[in-house]
């Protein structure tokens, strides 16, 4: 079982930058999953998959509104994602959750939320105009 708390999340105005983390709480090492994803719910709407990274080549793939202005990425020594997020804009407020796929589990092309069994609590991002 893996667990995994957020923190970074808050309220910016639009063009400004917030930092999300995604550790694990009990220590599992990033390894041992098999993709991280971020996450992203607005207020009325569903889930959607904002951005995804491979652990084992640190491949990353992207929703094409947040390209060019959001980073994922992961440190093993600190077993962290992150989501570096720049240029924000009123549409990118909603709660932002973390989610892994472990090796065992299914595919991470498809980005669906159903295939992520691990999730965080989630971290809150409002942005204003």
């Amino acid at each position: 079982q893996v667990h995994l708390a957020e923190s970074g999340g808050g309220a910016v105005q639009a063009g400004g930058s917030l930092r999300l983390s995604c550790a694990s709480s009990i220590g599992t090492p990033v390894s041992g999953v098999k993709c991280a994803a971020w996450f992203r719910q607005a207020q009325g709407k569903g889930r959607e998959a904002v951005a995804v990274i491979y652990t084992y080549n640190q491949g990353t793939e992207y929703i094409d509104s947040v390209k060019g202005r959001f980073t994922i990425s992961l440190t093993y020594d600190k077993d962290t994602v992150y989501l570096q997020m720049d240029n924000l804009i009123p549409e990118d407020t909603a709660m932002y959750y973390c989610a892994a796929i472990p090796w065992n589990g299914a595919s991470c092309y498809n980005r669906n939320a159903n295939d992520f069994p691990y999730w965080g609590q989630g971290t809150q991002v409002s942005v204003s105009v």
